[in-house]
């Protein structure tokens, strides 16, 4: 991890630097990042726990999966081969929308990100990494969300802050689905 880099942008988008990725987490640095949210033809949600070992939210649930892309990486180059090394596959991914949030994730770590959420659909095997993955299942979006109200700690910041607008675009995408 310490050779990773994270690209720098400003509230546009626009790139302003290079960084290491855990100097950018240490000090707060706003970097581009991704989310992948993948969903079956029920419309329900693969999640992802991230393993206990990960440098901060780990065993907490999230999307099924998140990183940044490399500096000079297309975002959506980055978010294929991330997929494929965090759960074992790869699909089509449509960009749905992006948002900024900064949060203290703890260890003096702090997310500050702009992050761009992807969303496609699978329906084969999940073969996931047990370095950066505990455990996986699908969701029905209902199910989901009383979850997230009940216990909003049980999952990451960014996948709390994201959940809104994806559960918007997820009821005009999949509005005749009953989940």
């Amino acid at each position: 991890m310490e050779l990773s880099q994270v690209i720098l942008v400003n509230e546009n988008d626009e790139q302003t630097g290079v960084v290491g990725k855990m100097e950018a987490h240490e000090e707060g640095y706003l970097h581009r990042a991704f989310s992948i949210f993948i969903f079956n033809s029920k419309g329900e949600l693969l999640l992802q726990q991230r393993a206990l070992g990960k440098y901060h939210s780990g065993g907490l649930w999230t999307n099924t999966c998140c990183s940044h892309p490399q500096p000079g990486e297309d975002t959506m180059v980055a978010a294929h081969k991330r997929l494929q090394e965090e759960m074992g596959f790869t699909t089509k991914l449509e960009r749905i929308f992006h948002f900024i949030y900064k949060s203290d994730v703890n260890n003096g770590l702090t997310e500050f990100e702009l992050d761009h959420v992807l969303v496609g659909q699978y329906e084969g095997p999940v073969e996931f990494n047990p370095e950066e993955v505990m455990n996986s299942k699908y969701k029905s979006m209902t199910e989901l969300k009383r979850e997230i109200d009940e216990n909003p700690f049980s999952y990451t910041i960014w996948f709390r802050l994201a959940f809104p607008e994806l559960e918007e675009w997820w009821k005009k995408r999949y509005k005749n689905v009953r989940t």
